[in-house]
C-alpha cells in the first residue's frame, strides 16, 4: 500500500489533500465527513474584514432607527457594541474541539492594522497555521504594480511579526512578475504559497441588463495555470507549494505532486460530489502510485517540474510559439 503522508509548512499530514476554504467549514458534520474521508487538513472559510465592517454598520443603522423620537428613553438601555469577529472565532474554537485534523485559518483584511489584529486573534483559537487570502481588485488607476506588491509585503511582514504559527499566502495569478513576488514572500519567511486564488467574476444578463453574481465551480481544465507555476517555482523557493483550483480527481492530485506541490487544495469537487468524495480521490491517487510502483510521495514529487524535465522551456513562452507555428 502506498504511503501518502506528507508535510506542509512543517505540519505533518496524513494525506496531501486539503479542503480549501469554502462553505464546507461552516458545518461541523461536513468537517467530520472530510476528516473521516481522509482530508490532510482543512482551511476554515475566510474571516473577511469587509463583512465585519458591513455588519457593524448595519447594526448601527438599525439601532439608530427612531432614536430621536423619544430622547428621554435613551438612558434606559446600556451601550450596545458589535461583536466584531467573535462569532467567527468562537466557531473555529468549536471546530478545533470537535476534530483532530490540522486546521488552517484564513484571513482577508482591508486596513493595515486589522491584518495583525485578526491574525493574532485567529492564532489564539488553536489553529495550526494561517493562510493570508490576498484578495484585492485594484481599481485606482494611479496605483502602480510596485505599490500593490509593496503593500502586500508590508502586510505579510506585520503578520509574521505578530504570530508564531506558520503563515502561507494565497496569491493572485495576475502579478506581472509572479516568480519575483513568490521569491520576495519566501525571503520574508512565508512557509507556504497557495497557487492560486480563484476570483469569481460578475456576468451580464443581456435580457434584463443586470449584473449576475453567482458561485461557479472550477473544472479540471483550470489546473493548468497553477500547475505551470508550481512546476516553475519548485526548488527555486523554500516555501511549500499548495496547488489550488482544478483539483477534481486523484489524477489531478498526482499531476500537482509531479509538478512539485507539497499539497493540493480542493473545494469544488467536494461541493459537487459530497465531502466523502475525497476518499475516492485518495483511492485514485493510491491506485496511480501502485501502478507506477511509487511507494511514497517523495518518490515522484517534482519529477515533472521545470528543473527535472528534459525540455525546461515547455513551461515557458517557447512552447507557446512552437504550438502556434504548428497550427494549420
Amino acid at each position: 500500500m502506498a504511503d501518502i503522508k506528507t508535510t506542509y509548512m512543517g505540519i505533518k499530514l496524513e494525506t496531501p489533500i486539503l479542503v480549501a476554504a469554502s462553505s464546507i467549514s461552516s458545518y461541523i458534520d461536513r468537517i467530520k465527513d472530510a476528516e473521516k474521508a481522509g482530508a490532510g487538513a482543512l482551511v476554515i472559510r475566510s474571516l473577511f474584514e469587509e463583512q465585519i465592517l458591513f455588519e457593524a454598520l448595519r447594526m448601527e443603522e438599525e439601532l439608530s432607527v427612531g432614536s430621536e423620537s423619544f430622547p428621554e428613553a435613551l438612558s434606559y438601555f446600556p451601550e450596545i457594541k458589535h461583536g466584531d469577529a467573535s462569532e467567527h472565532l468562537m466557531w473555529i474554537e468549536k471546530t478545533r474541539a470537535e476534530v483532530k485534523i490540522p486546521l488552517i485559518a484564513s484571513l482577508n483584511a482591508v486596513n493595515p492594522g486589522s491584518w495583525t489584529k485578526y491574525a493574532k486573534q485567529l492564532e489564539e483559537t488553536g489553529v495550526d497555521a494561517l493562510e493570508l487570502n490576498i484578495y484585492a481588485v485594484v481599481t485606482n488607476i494611479d496605483k502602480t504594480s510596485a505599490e500593490v506588491e509593496q503593500s502586500m509585503y508590508e502586510t505579510v511582514e506585520s503578520v509574521l511579526s505578530e504570530v508564531k504559527i506558520p503563515v502561507s499566502v494565497k496569491l493572485s495569478p495576475f502579478y506581472t512578475a509572479t516568480a519575483n513576488v513568490a521569491s520576495q514572500l519566501d525571503k520574508r519567511g512565508v512557509r507556504g504559497l497557495v497557487l492560486f486564488n480563484r476570483f469569481l467574476q460578475p456576468d451580464i444578463d443581456t435580457q434584463n441588463e443586470t449584473l449576475i453574481n453567482e458561485m461557479t465551480f472550477s473544472s479540471s481544465s483550470e489546473i493548468r495555470l497553477p500547475l505551470r507555476w508550481v512546476a516553475l517555482l519548485y526548488k527555486r523557493i523554500k516555501a511549500d507549494l499548495a496547488l489550488n483550483t482544478g483539483v477534481h480527481s486523484g489524477v489531478d492530485v498526482a499531476k500537482a505532486l509531479l509538478a512539485g506541490a507539497s499539497v493540493v487544495q480542493s473545494a469544488s469537487a467536494l461541493l459537487q460530489n459530497g465531502t466523502p468524495y475525497l476518499s475516492t480521490m485518495l483511492r485514485e491517487l493510491e491506485g496511480w502510485m501502485d501502478e507506477h510502483s511509487y511507494k511514497n510521495l517523495d518518490d515522484f514529487r517534482g519529477k515533472m517540474s521545470q528543473s527535472e524535465v528534459d525540455d525546461p522551456f515547455a513551461f515557458e513562452r517557447a512552447q507557446y510559439v512552437k504550438l502556434l507555428l504548428g497550427q494549420k
